[in-house]
Order: C-alpha cells, then sequence, then structure tokens
C-alpha cells in the first residue's frame, strides 16, 4: 500500500438510496462503480411509510383491512427497489441490501452509520421524483453525519478526473474537502475555487498545500469583484474547465443561515448538472 494509502484509507463503505424513480438504476450504477474504485462494500437502502389506518365509525375490521393493503402496497415498492439493486450488482460479493417500513429520509440517516458515503439522487423543482420511496438531499446532508454524494438525472458513472473544490473558510467547506480526500487523490486536476475580495486568499493557499501534502494536484482560484451568485460562479468554473464533480460544505448553523454567502447550497441543489459531494 501506497504512502498515500496509508494517510487515507479510502472509503470501505458505500451506500446508495434505491427509490422507483426513472434513474434508481443509473444512480446505483454510478455508486457500485464508485465502491468497486475503492475495494469497499456496497449497501443499497430504502424505505417507505404506510399510511395510517382509517377509522371509520360502524365499520367493522377497515382498520385491518387498510393495514394489510397498505402493508402489501410498500412491500410490492420495496421488493420492486430491491430488483433494482439486485439488477445492478448481479453476482458480485460484498454487497448488502437494507430496507424497512420507515419514513424514507430518517431511515436513509440512520443507516448511514454503516457508511463512509451516502449516495442520494437530486431533486430539484423539476426533477422527476418518487413521493413514496424518495429523500430529500439537503436533508440527508444536514443529519446523516457523513458526506453525501449527490447525482443528477441520467448520470450513471462519475469519472472526477477534475474538480471544483467550494471554499470558504467554515467548519462545513474543512470538513468536506477531507470526506472528498479519497477522490480527490485520484483526480488529475483540483481546483479551489473561493470568493475574496483581494486577488489572493490565504485560507484557500493553506488548503491548496494541505491537499498537497495528500498526494492531491490543486491550484487556488480566486474570484472576487461584484458576484451575483456564488453558485453559478462556481456552476460555470466547473463547465470551462470540465469537471463533472464540485465539493462544498452544505448549510451552516440551519438551514435558514447557509454557509456560503447565504444560498449557494440551495441554489447548487437546484441547478447543477455536475455531482455534489456535500458535507455538514
Amino acid at each position: 500500500m501506497s504512502a498515500i494509502d496509508n494517510k487515507n484509507p479510502g472509503y470501505a463503505s458505500v451506500m446508495a438510496h434505491f427509490d422507483l424513480g426513472p434513474w434508481a438504476e443509473a444512480r446505483g450504477r454510478l455508486a457500485l462503480t464508485l465502491a468497486e474504485e475503492h475495494g469497499a462494500h456496497f449497501i443499497g437502502v430504502a424505505a417507505e411509510q404506510m399510511m395510517a389506518p382509517i377509522y371509520l365509525e360502524g365499520v367493522p375490521n377497515v382498520a385491518e383491512e387498510v393495514v394489510d393493503e397498505e402493508r402489501r402496497r410498500a412491500t410490492g415498492d420495496l421488493a420492486a427497489a430491491k430488483r433494482a439493486f439486485e439488477k445492478i450488482v448481479g453476482t458480485r460479493n460484498d454487497v448488502e441490501w437494507r430496507s424497512g417500513f420507515a419514513q424514507p429520509d430518517q431511515f436513509l440517516i440512520e443507516q448511514a452509520r454503516a457508511a463512509d458515503i451516502v449516495v442520494v439522487g437530486r431533486t430539484a423543482t423539476y426533477d422527476e421524483r418518487d413521493p413514496n420511496l424518495g429523500v430529500s438531499p439537503g436533508l440527508v446532508a444536514m443529519e446523516c453525519g457523513r458526506p453525501i454524494l449527490i447525482v443528477p438525472p441520467e448520470k450513471d458513472y462519475l469519472a472526477a478526473h477534475k474538480v471544483v473544490v467550494a471554499w470558504k473558510d467554515t467548519r462545513e467547506a474543512r470538513r468536506a474537502a477531507r470526506d472528498a480526500l479519497p477522490i480527490l487523490q485520484r483526480a488529475n486536476e483540483v481546483i479551489v475555487m473561493t470568493a475574496s475580495g483581494s486577488l489572493r486568499d490565504e485560507s484557500a493557499e493553506d488548503v491548496c498545500a494541505w491537499l498537497t501534502r495528500h498526494g492531491v494536484k490543486s491550484h487556488p482560484s480566486v474570484h472576487s469583484g461584484d458576484l451575483n451568485s456564488i453558485a453559478d460562479e462556481l456552476l460555470d468554473l466547473a463547465g470551462d474547465v470540465g469537471a463533472d464533480l464540485i465539493v462544498s460544505g452544505a448549510y451552516g448553523h440551519s438551514r435558514m443561515r447557509e454557509w456560503f454567502f447565504g444560498g449557494a447550497t440551495r441554489d447548487l441543489l437546484e441547478t447543477s448538472q455536475a455531482c455534489l459531494l456535500m458535507s455538514h
């Protein structure tokens, strides 16, 4: 094992969320490839919360009938999600399926304890989503205590040869950079983008020096002047350099007080065509 590997062992367990949306299999393939690249255990997760039974006065056994029907429906949905998982993993070893009758966000957040990174789908307002098994990336990022990789629709592979790191000197950004190290160490180029009132940013330079000590080829990109949208600057930079991954912190002390000039987290979750690796 190389010195770099000794410093950072990589991801030992990759978890992917499955639902019945149209891009679940593509997202699963991306997550499985990530697991294989790192020699990691692969875990598929799905959950659905059954509707509460309706009690009608004077109608015998209606509650039991509703519960039975709800359980059959939810069982069928979870079985369909598992079939998508099984189609992707095939006969591979070191894979695992977890499912339950529970609120999907909370179930995934709980199961994240078994993973180094959690892969979920993007849910922008214009994306097609699964109302029964779907999860909110923002909520999962806030609560799961693990980095999450948010995958746009149709994307089934993450090259991550070029990566943009959104930098502001905050706890969330520091954690995101550290959580992304296993991917950054495999990249050909990492651009640490920051917004500053001057032409230099010492904190971004420190991050690049830290990355260099971890075997990451990186350089700062300082954006100054009147910036209307930090998210747009990040997305434009990613497009210009051909990056298919943006690394950033997610929110600050609360979802109402976002970490990067007030709205970058929300805007990235809504508009990014690149994958997002976020930590809170």
